[in-house]
């Protein structure tokens, strides 16, 4: 039995199941400050015979195994959690094999191995909610080089006449500065939910979404591009996105019918825990190979 934690910026799920992903049980858990939720988190997993635990975590997390502060939350704007060091507690509670990653790099295995991506060896998962992050299964594995990929915060084109300053407290209108669900509240003057019927919100969201879908495709090239969160559950975005993807695109390479290419998720909202579960599944895997190579 496996352990799994989808560590959101408002929610911690908890969830336990097995290598194929499937959940058993799971417990949802208000993300306050360390002291308050890891006190209930670690009380939830003490009721059970655990290998290995898999963390999907809101970030910026350090994800370099050679780096000092490899398995802390970063420089998160939660400032409670900021240096939290995740991995360390898990690890002094449990003593079990920790399987430590993003959230989006955690929904994006889910979704390769159970969900809209099954079958293919590569898939990008993105999430437009609070943030916009995404993570990128790339020949069968999850992406990730000197730290994980922070795709949210890339530079986009204004609309000429969007005259918003941007929400992003670090690079003002990057992509999430821009686009994400707070961005769209504080341009607006209400929360995404409540102008459903408004074409001009969802036509400009998607001017911004395609033009990071063109980045990514031209530099990931991905078998299947996933878009979740919050803000993607307005499904009426989905056509002006593939609008304005074919206009950027211009016809420089074919892709897929866009509708097939780019679509929700298959595992609803169990992308994350699901993904996180393989997540301890391979921390496990990793920690036999190791014993064994090292006969210990």
């Amino acid at each position: 039995m496996y352990g799994a934690i989808e560590a959101g910026g408002t929610k911690f799920v908890c969830a336990v199941g097995d290598e194929f992903g499937q959940i058993t049980e799971r417990m949802v858990i208000p993300t306050t400050v360390p002291e308050e939720t890891m006190t209930e988190v670690i009380s939830f997993f003490k009721q059970y015979e655990l290998e290995a635990i898999g963390v999907g975590s809101f970030g910026p997390i350090d994800v370099n195994l050679q780096s000092p502060t490899y398995g802390n939350i970063t420089s998160t704007p939660k400032l409670a959690w900021r240096d939290f060091p995740f991995v360390k507690v898990l690890k002094e509670a449990f003593q079990k094999p920790i399987g430590f990653n993003t959230d989006v790099n955690a929904a994006a295995l889910g979704e390769a191995r159970q969900g809209a991506a099954q079958g293919l060896d590569s898939c990008l998962y993105i999430t437009v909610g609070t943030g916009i992050g995404a993570g990128a299964v790339v020949g069968g594995k999850l992406l990730q080089g000197w730290s994980h990929p922070e795709m949210g915060h890339i530079l986009v084109r204004r609309h000429p006449n969007d005259p918003y300053k941007g929400k992003c407290p670090y690079h003002g209108d990057c992509l999430e500065g821009l686009a994400a669900g707070p961005a769209i509240e504080d341009r607006w003057g209400e929360k995404g939910v409540h102008l459903a019927d408004r074409k001009d919100v969802w036509d400009l969201e998607a001017y911004y979404i395609a033009q990071a879908l063109m980045q990514y495709i031209f530099i990931l090239s991905p078998k299947r591009i996933i878009l979740g969160g919050g803000v993607m559950k307005q499904k009426q975005v989905f056509p002006s996105i593939y609008t304005h993807l074919k206009e950027l695109m211009n016809n420089y390479v074919s892709l897929p019918e866009l509708s097939e290419y780019i679509v929700s998720p298959g595992l609803g909202n169990d992308s994350g825990i699901t993904g996180s579960l393989y997540l301890a599944h391979q921390a496990f895997e990793n920690d036999v190979k190791f014993l064994s190579e090292n006969k210990i």
